[in-house]
């Protein structure tokens, strides 16, 4: 699976959001220079953000930008949700009674792959923008368990 720069874009514009909106709205140029992301980009995603209630715009001399909610409510998830972006690491198109083959029935690897995206929604729900900003993935990622070696991969000495 690969997360396009719509989905990253997103969620590096509201992390700068977070940190810059302390007092005052804060302007999609002022972003889009410290990102190094195109304006007019923004300006798509800013409009999509807000239409999914997460921005809120202010309008005017010293106008922007503004979090709809505090940054430990914001979760990474529903950025990236609100602009289009789906977490899915299969193919497969929604197979309601059928399965996502010609024929009808599912791949071989399609629960492999529906579990992977469905871990990946649930890590990213489980992020908020403030535990982007205080850096708290670092430690989260470290106390998680190592790999699993199973017998097959183990090197004989």
């Amino acid at each position: 699976m690969k997360l396009s720069t719509k989905g990253r874009y997103a969620v590096m514009a509201m992390v700068d959001l977070a940190r810059h909106a302390q007092a005052k709205p804060v302007s999609l140029s002022d972003i889009a220079a410290r990102q190094e992301i195109s304006l007019s980009y923004l300006e798509q995603l800013f409009a999509r953000l807000r239409r999914a209630g997460l921005v809120k715009s202010v309008r005017g001399p010293g106008g922007g930008y503004r979090l709809a909610h505090g940054s430990a409510e914001t979760r990474v998830s529903e950025i990236i949700l609100a602009v289009d972006e789906p977490i899915s690491a299969t193919r497969c198109t929604e197979m309601g009674d059928t399965g996502c083959r010609a024929d009808r029935s599912k791949c071989l690897t399609h629960d492999l792959w529906e579990e992977l995206g469905n871990q990946i929604h649930a890590f990213l729900n489980s992020v908020t923008l403030l535990d982007v900003l205080e850096r708290r993935l670092v430690s989260r990622l470290s106390e998680a368990p190592g790999p699993v070696k199973s017998d097959s991969m183990a090197v004989a000495s």
